[in-house]
């Protein structure tokens, strides 16, 4: 996995991650409600976050490109018809502590290269899929790390940068010829395919030069602050692991393609996020998450909203730790504003991933449903990746152009209720032929068809204690003794190959029983969502008046991307919960010494 996405992000994906990179596993955490100015920590001192000079970068790779295009264009069978390079130089520091005391105190630089390389022509080329086998990595993945040549220069030096691109290029070329045989024969004996669809589109040139910028923290102050926010954990001996991290990246990005485009821009991301762990007495591992991501050191959370931040979320541990195991139910719920974001994503939001409408592999849940109705006629859905913000809350999948070089665009996905279109990288399908700059892929690795800043809206919301009436009137009328109120939730993952269930999975961490007779609502624990999405998208009964965004980073077969996921609290017909997996260790055994010394 190129660009790990951090500390936190490590831990949830060892509990998420499948084989074969076959689904998307996302991890989404929630977004601080209002970001403060913090710009005291930030001084002339301040330790820069280091990006690279341009000139040398990209007058290598567009004289390497030329060089490779006029030279490899017609030497064998299959001839060349387009390049792309793509250079990440990504810088990032990552401070953690726990405990009160520094626990990790990282900083790295690497520069990531992607070669796509496609021979044949645009009807078909290298990259079509090949059928009857399972399907693997993209025959486009050249650039992860070590294929052709080993690890791409951190210096400007010319000679050094072409060498690599030579080297990459020449593996790239001649995989690219064997593929094309193989693809050509598979064709000649496979059935013929539902989707004839051609393997690329037409795009624009593209010149766009952003300025080298570097982000600069005070790394001294923002160790202290750490420490201190930390160190609340110790006030909660039923807490046995936690941390607070803080995790800055910048990214410059290098394009050059043989259609003329030319693209260097930046992407800067600054997180602040806390994780705490408590054991259940019937052993079960509870757990919460919360942070904030956002795009510039001056909108970052201030000390008190950072403390504030960990203490609710240890009380909350704490609670939840104490809180009775929920039992497998159908029924009502309310999901609240994030939950339902992440609810869309796994649900809709890969289902309408351009490039799986014409792979037979696929599900294509969706790939014939374009103008008919697939959820209740009040729901609209679109994604905008050119949006930076929604209500004052940073949007962390915004971008000015997608891993290929397209603009990105805003994309009406559903329209009162009916399928309108699709997220469109540069494979095209039926009916929608070119892309609508959604192509996107993690430093190194080959783009797909990938969601940017998901935006759920509905015409039918009520205010929030009329949803919540509402869920015990559905729970009446279903004759149910309670209804659920599902807000927080740490993210999902869904299954879209035909070889596999069609179906989802959401991982909430609170869930909350709301009584019809009365009682006091009860805090519960230890179940996931599960469903199959067309029945699931059905069920939507009303929406809240309330929007929030869930900021986050999904995986699939391109890597981790920066998405987010935007929607009001939804009132749906039918959740169905089911266990969670428990471990059977006993709580500790001991207290923490600093609560045996108390």
């Amino acid at each position: 996995m190129q660009s790990p996405p951090g500390a936190l992000y490590k831990r949830l994906i060892a509990g998420l991650s499948l084989s074969l990179s076959l689904v998307c596993n996302c991890v989404l955490y929630a977004t601080a409600a209002e970001p403060a100015s913090i710009k005291s920590a930030v001084e002339e001192a301040a330790t820069p976050i280091k990006s690279t000079d341009d000139k040398v970068v990209l007058e290598a790779m567009e004289e390497e490109l030329s060089r490779s295009m006029a030279k490899l264009k017609n030497v064998a069978s299959a001839p060349l018809y387009f390049i792309s390079y793509s250079v990440y130089d990504v810088a990032s520091q990552d401070l953690v502590a726990s405990y009160g005391a520094m626990a990790q105190d990282e900083e790295s630089h690497n520069r990531n290269l992607y070669v796509e390389l496609r021979v044949g022509d645009k009807n078909m080329d290298n990259s079509h899929r090949l059928r009857g086998s399972l399907p693997t990595k993209s025959p486009l993945a050249f650039g992860r790390g070590g294929f052709g040549g080993g690890a791409f220069p951190l210096e400007d030096d010319k000679d050094a940068i072409r060498n690599r691109l030579w080297n990459a290029t020449d593996a790239a070329f001649k995989r690219a010829q064997t593929d094309y045989m193989q693809i050509k024969t598979n064709r000649d004996i496979r059935i013929a395919e539902e989707d004839a669809s051609g393997d690329f589109s037409e795009a624009e040139k593209q010149v766009y030069i952003e300025p080298v910028g570097d982000l600069a923290i005070d790394k001294k102050a923002w160790i202290e602050r750490l420490r201190k926010a930390s160190a609340i954990y110790k006030e909660f001996p039923e807490i046995d692991d936690s941390s607070v991290n803080f995790e800055v990246e910048q990214v410059r990005r290098y394009l050059v393609n043989s259609e003329g485009s030319r693209i260097e821009d930046n992407r800067k991301s600054l997180r602040i996020t806390t994780r705490a762990n408590a054991v259940a007495k019937d052993g079960m591992v509870v757990r919460l998450y919360d942070g904030v991501e956002v795009p510039k050191v001056e909108d970052l959370p201030s000390q008190e909203k950072i403390e504030a931040m960990v203490r609710k979320l240890a009380k909350e541990v704490v609670d939840l730790r104490n809180a009775p195991p929920a039992q497998p139910f159908v029924g009502p719920a309310i999901l609240k504003s994030k939950a339902a974001g992440v609810f869309f994503h796994e649900v809709l939001g890969h289902r309408v991933e351009g490039h799986r409408q014409k792979d037979e592999t696929e599900g294509r849940t969706f790939a014939q449903k374009v103008g008919e109705q697939i959820m209740p006629p009040f729901m609209s859905v679109s994604d905008d990746p050119t949006r930076d913000t929604f209500d004052k809350h940073p949007l962390v999948g915004y971008y000015k152009y997608d891993n290929e070089g397209v603009p990105a665009q805003r994309v009406q996905l559903v329209e009162k209720g009916v399928l309108r279109g699709f997220l469109m990288g540069r494979s095209p399908i039926r009916n929608f032929d070119k892309s609508n700059g959604h192509g996107r892929g993690a430093p190194g690795s080959a783009p797909v068809a990938r969601q940017g800043n998901l935006i759920v809206d509905s015409d039918n919301r009520v205010a929030n204690t009329k949803l919540r009436a509402m869920l015990i009137q559905e729970a009446k009328a279903q004759h149910k003794p309670y209804g659920l109120i599902i807000d927080e939730i740490s993210g999902g993952f869904t299954i879209t190959q035909t070889f596999m269930p069609q179906s989802y999975s959401l991982l909430p961490l609170r869930v909350t029983r709301v009584y019809v007779d009365g009682r006091p609502d009860q805090l519960s624990r230890g179940v996931n969502i599960v469903g199959t999405p067309l029945g699931s998208l059905e069920r939507i009964i009303c929406a809240g008046k309330d929007d929030d965004t869930f900021n986050g980073r999904c995986g699939a077969e391109s890597g981790w991307v920066p998405v987010s996921a935007t929607s009001p609290s939804l009132l749906v017909r039918t959740i169905e919960l089911e266990k969670e997996y428990k471990q059977q260790d006993q709580p500790p055994i001991l207290p923490p010494p600093p609560a045996e010394n108390k």
